[in-house]
Order: C-alpha cells, then sequence, then structure tokens
C-alpha cells in the first residue's frame, strides 16, 4: 500500500521532543484497516517514507484515532524544511 498526502510539520515537546505529521482522516481508515497485517505491537506501522529527495524507515504512531509520521532531523535538515511548513509526504507500507 502506498499513500500521498500533504502536511505541516508541528512539534511535540514532551519528555522525548520530536517533530511529526499527521496523516489525514481518509488515509488513516485505510491504514487501519492494512495495520492487523503489518503492525508489530502497539498499533505501530512500519513505512518507509520520503519527503522530497530524502527517504528513511520509520513506523506511524497512533495518535487520536489517526497517525502520525515521525520526521527525523536528518530528513528536516536535508530538506530546508521546519515547524509550520507545508510538505508531501510518500508512504510505503510495511516495508
Amino acid at each position: 500500500m502506498e499513500l500521498e498526502f500533504s502536511g505541516e510539520l508541528w512539534f511535540w515537546r514532551g519528555p522525548a521532543p520530536w517533530h511529526f505529521v499527521s496523516v489525514p482522516e481518509d488515509d488513516c481508515q485505510q491504514l487501519e484497516a492494512t495495520s492487523a497485517f503489518v503492525s508489530y505491537g502497539w498499533g505501530m506501522i512500519p513505512v518507509a517514507a520520503r519527503i522530497g529527495e530524502t527517504g528513511w524507515k520509520t513506523s506511524l504512531w497512533p495518535k487520536d484515532g489517526g497517525y502520525i509520521v515521525p520526521v527525523k532531523a536528518d530528513v528536516r535538515r536535508a530538506e530546508g524544511i521546519d515547524v509550520g511548513d507545508l510538505v508531501v509526504v510518500r508512504l510505503a507500507v510495511g516495508v
């Protein structure tokens, strides 16, 4: 399963601060249907992600009935993106 969507980069200031892009609700419904086949626990879904020319492997995190994409510092630096920027995210699920 492959998805492509746009979303705003946001920052979560918690005990372990991190940057994320939220997956749109419509795409979350597709992911939920697939999660039973690919999740490795806690509802995490392994994906190959891409923003611009930069790709990385990660897992989608379940949050508030949806999913969020963690965006590493290396990706943010390589693509020159920061909090509030609108980005196009491409995901290949289950890799």
